[in-house]
């Protein structure tokens, strides 16, 4: 069997994998002079509280070489690992050099290009390409396919966390919330952040053009799966999850809520929606 693998970033909770039998390695955040694992006992509310009192992001590091040998060697057949994009972290770096010092295991290591679900979409196409009986590098080709037809984007709600990361200036943060600016980020196709529109309004008023924006696409969009994922700190999924219903027959509409590594970045109440598009 072949063994799919990710790590916490990928932002599918815990029923996921355990339901398509994934294995995840975490990365670790760092909080007020604490270590916390992704995805483990430190929520996205406890996150935010912290910032709160220090008025500091957390910090976020990948797990080492010497972590993803001890992974890897606890799964006894071929691997597939699924990483966030190379260039957003170091995770897939050491997932290769790990790899490289077991030349005797059969490990394939896919760079996602992507964060969160945008990671997770790919992984459990891989899960389902593996339930069908296909062999590591038939799954490799039809991941490998699948990276640049994936659609992320999410709404922040807040410039604070951005203006906090250095990835905005304080004028910026100042006017966005003068003028309730909520940027929509969208992942490119070359890995990278960027800035794909910047909406005046409240929260609703943006996530109803986000759904504008999946109705107008929807002869492309494959209905499969799509998530919606959110950092918490009050947004609404099911609003938007009943109106893509009311749009489309989607076969699965998964809701998850991100980890702390990308709530770090991102503040709360963000959310997006994401999905693969056709060939």
């Amino acid at each position: 069997m072949v063994h799919i693998l990710t790590d916490s970033v990928s932002d599918l909770g815990h029923e996921l994998p355990r339901n398509f039998n994934i294995g995840v390695i975490p990365l670790s955040v760092f909080v007020n002079e604490q270590t916390f694992i992704d995805g483990g006992d430190l929520t996205s509310e406890m996150l935010y509280a912290e910032v709160g009192k220090s008025g500091q992001l957390p910090k976020t590091a990948a797990p080492s070489v010497a972590e993803f040998i001890n992974f890897f060697s606890s799964y006894p057949e071929d691997i597939l690992f699924i990483s966030i994009g190379s260039s957003l972290s170091a995770t897939n770096q050491n997932a290769i050099l790990a790899a490289e010092t077991l030349p005797e295991r059969n490990i394939r290591i896919i760079d996602s290009k992507n964060l969160s679900t945008g990671i997770g979409l790919l992984v459990l196409a891989a899960a389902e390409k593996r339930n069908q009986g296909a062999a590591l590098d038939e799954i490799y080709d039809c991941v490998m396919s699948l990276i640049p037809r994936v659609n992320t984007s999410f709404m922040i709600d807040t410039l604070e966390y951005l203006h906090k990361g250095g990835r905005c200036s304080a004028m910026e943060n100042l006017m966005g919330s003068l003028l309730s600016i909520h940027p929509i980020i969208e992942v490119r196709q070359d890995g990278t952040l960027g800035v794909r529109q910047k909406l005046r309004g409240t929260g609703k008023k943006v996530m109803d053009t986000m759904i504008d924006g999946f109705r107008q696409n929807l002869d492309r969009i494959d209905l499969h799966r799509v998530f919606i994922t959110h950092s918490g700190g009050g947004i609404d999924p099911f609003y938007i999850k009943q109106k893509l219903e009311d749009i489309a027959e989607i076969e699965e509409i998964c809701i998850t809520q991100a980890g702390a590594t990308v709530s770090s970045h991102c503040g709360p109440k963000t959310i997006g929606i994401l999905y693969i598009m056709k060939e």
